[in-house]
């Protein structure tokens, strides 16, 4: 079995697979500092909670824009699962050409979203991934990327909303049910996700006006992905493992 980690900014995201096959997922907050030790256990034992042994864990791929927690969490990795974690950096075969300006200014997470993206729904493609960024990135045909836009991610809005005003509450993030709205919280939650879905559409217009490419295929991930990508005509694809998938196929691809 191969585990896949992702450390994103907010969370640390775990998937299981049998060859193709994801069999499990685990999520756990990256801002909590901890030891090696913490680490090491909490995979340990999410791994027997789904009777799954130790040994059977045959390598891991780590993909991270969180450089302080690293130590840890590989320190971790050695110790309890006795594997040195392959980690995606500069010089892992990818498979994605980076024709912008400065190619190591490109985050680990959206190469592993490129690769994914390419490897499973062909391109041209954007690959956006709502997250604590929203990004939006272009791919070509041939691998190469091509282009990037990051913007604030829906939840990064919200907390400015209601960290930096003195009167607007801290509220869920859905969709509400009209863009008419008649109190506080769904005046927020209108602005936050329709202003979303707005930017989404435009992004997405402007890079096909922009690149003169129209036939690109759109695909989204990270957890509201799915709130904006069922709102708009714009996004064909919503794929909520996408980045888990990248990071095994950059495994195949190191090791092959």
């Amino acid at each position: 079995m191969l585990l896949v980690v992702d450390v994103g900014n907010t969370n640390i995201t775990l998937g299981l697979f049998q060859e193709e096959k994801l069999l499990a997922t685990y999520r756990m907050t990256t801002t909590m500092p901890r030891t090696s030790d913490e680490y090491g256990i909490f995979l340990r034992d999410i791994l027997l909670i789904k009777n799954i042994q130790i040994k059977e864990i045959e390598d891991v791929i780590i993909a991270s824009v969180v450089p302080n927690i690293m130590w840890s969490l590989t320190s971790g990795i050695i110790k309890y699962l006795e594997i040195k974690p392959m980690i995606v950096g500069v010089g892992t075969k990818t498979g994605i050409k980076i024709i912008t300006g400065n190619p190591k200014e490109i985050g680990t997470d959206r190469i592993v979203d490129a690769v994914g993206g390419l490897e499973l729904y062909g391109g041209p493609i954007i690959v956006i991934d709502f997250g604590t960024a929203t990004t939006y990135d272009l791919i070509l045909e041939d691998g190469s990327f091509a282009a990037g836009i990051t913007s604030p991610g829906i939840r990064i809005s919200a907390n400015a909303l209601w960290r930096e005003t003195a009167k607007l509450p801290e509220i869920e993030i859905e969709k509400p049910k009209s863009i008419l709205a008649k109190d506080t919280i769904t005046s927020m939650q209108a602005g936050l996700i329709y202003g979303c879905i707005g930017q989404t559409e435009y992004i997405i217009n402007k890079i096909k006006e922009e690149s003169g490419i129209h036939n690109l295929k759109v695909v989204a991930t990270g957890g509201l992905g799915k709130i904006i990508s069922d709102s708009t005509d714009t996004i064909q694809i919503y794929d909520p493992h996408l980045t888990l998938n990248g990071l095994r196929l950059i495994y195949n691809r190191s090791k092959g």
